[in-house]
């Protein structure tokens, strides 16, 4: 009986070209949903069942980092989402730097993990800003979104 070929998996690599073009389309949606960040420190959206707001947490030179809240129909902290993110002017793209409290997440890791998180975690979390954004500029209404106690 000939010996039955094994698949090896083949290991995940990181698409920059992919990425690159994520993080910069992310910048120009985050600069459409909240256009005076500079003289502004939150901006506040009613989209769909949910409430966002997007906060400024720092500033510099060639980066301004913001906090986006999602807040769902359930109660906090179960529909809750939290991102930070980061917009480097200079190269006009905005990635993710933090998820949930999460930060340093790396471009690619092995499965199983320990945080169980999925091969691609950073480019699923910046496809996830994509999609929130994009939402944002499709279904949003400017609105105060006042925050729930301990999100803040």
């Amino acid at each position: 009986m000939p010996p039955v070929p094994t698949q090896r998996k083949r290991r995940y690599a990181v698409d920059l070209v992919d990425l690159h073009s994520l993080c910069e389309t992310n910048y120009v949606r985050l600069l459409r949903v909240f256009p005076d960040y500079e003289a502004s420190n939150e901006r506040g959206f009613i989209a769909g069942d949910a409430k966002v707001r997007i906060d400024v947490t720092e500033r510099s030179r060639y980066t301004t980092t913001f906090r986006l809240l999602k807040l769902g129909p359930l109660a906090a902290p179960f529909g809750a989402v939290t991102v930070d993110l980061r917009a480097y002017h200079d190269a006009r793209m905005a990635e993710v730097i933090g998820f949930q409290r999460h930060r340093l997440v790396r471009g690619r890791y092995q499965y199983p993990n320990d945080y169980m998180y999925s091969r691609d975690e950073q480019a699923q979390q910046n496809r996830f800003v994509a999609e929130m954004l994009s939402f944002c500029l499709a279904e949003g209404r400017t609105a105060e979104v006042a925050l729930p106690e301990g999100l803040e």
